[in-house]
């Protein structure tokens, strides 16, 4: 895992870098937590990450405001968290995560992206097995032992810890992030990690054997990224 997972989130950064794409990514997560919780993201957790998420993506105050505002105001638009498995290029496995307001479009629109590039998209379990559900957290201003001496003073466990010359990566249980993290800010106010996030990460990573496999697996990451139904992709390979 490691670096290697900084390696793909830049990878994905570059094919989504339209503003549109990220306003609209964040927007609907916004609304939906703010329409499934309270309003106010100090009194409701998922709501102040993802705002915390879409602050470090630049995303613009307003464009947040906005997404609450909408949930306040009674609006009956409604999004579904929908996930697909699918195989792709090569010895590729894809985890694509969907917010839509219409599952058929969007299973569609998925289908068609890995179709057209030689790859299909699989039954739900095909891939998932494949993947750890983990909260990762990569740090620069802190040493092994002062996460050691946190996580044993609040007796938090962890599933791994990585160090090299960039810094610290901490990989926890999903349902630990909340805990996780809360634990990393009160030892350290002010703490803003490099990453910060929930994701499926793969337990084997795998390597692209030809410049068309690559040129396919590439182009499969562009059309998903293109589509405003995904989210977020994850996948199994490494440069």
């Amino acid at each position: 895992m490691g670096r290697a997972f900084e390696v793909r989130k830049v990878a994905m950064a570059k094919t989504a870098a339209v503003k549109s794409k990220l306003y609209a990514k964040y927007g609907k997560e916004i609304y939906m937590a703010a329409k499934s919780g309270n309003p106010d993201p100090e009194n409701n957790q998922s709501l102040k990450r993802i705002i915390e998420r879409a602050k470090r993506d630049q995303v613009s105050a307003d464009i947040i405001k906005r997404a609450i505002d909408k949930a306040q105001g009674g609006s009956d638009e409604s999004y579904t968290s929908v996930r697909y498995e699918g195989f792709g290029p090569g010895n590729s496995q894809f985890i694509v995560e969907c917010l839509t307001d219409n599952v058929n479009r969007a299973i569609a629109e998925v289908r068609n992206c890995f179709t057209k590039t030689g790859g299909k998209l699989g039954i739900s379990g095909s891939v998932i097995h494949q993947f750890n559900h983990l909260a990762v957290f990569a740090l620069t201003d802190m040493t092994e032992d002062d996460i050691l001496n946190i996580m044993i003073e609040k007796d938090l466990d962890i599933k791994d810890l990585e160090s090299d010359e960039q810094g610290i990566t901490i990989y926890g249980e999903a349902a630990d992030y909340n805990t996780i993290r809360t634990a990393l800010v009160e030892a350290r106010p002010g703490l803003e990690p490099d990453t910060d996030t929930i994701a499926w990460l793969p337990i084997t990573e795998a390597t692209l054997e030809s410049d068309e496999e690559r040129e396919r697996f590439e182009k499969l990451l562009q059309m998903l990224d293109e589509i405003d139904d995904v989210q977020e992709v994850y996948h199994n390979i490494v440069s």
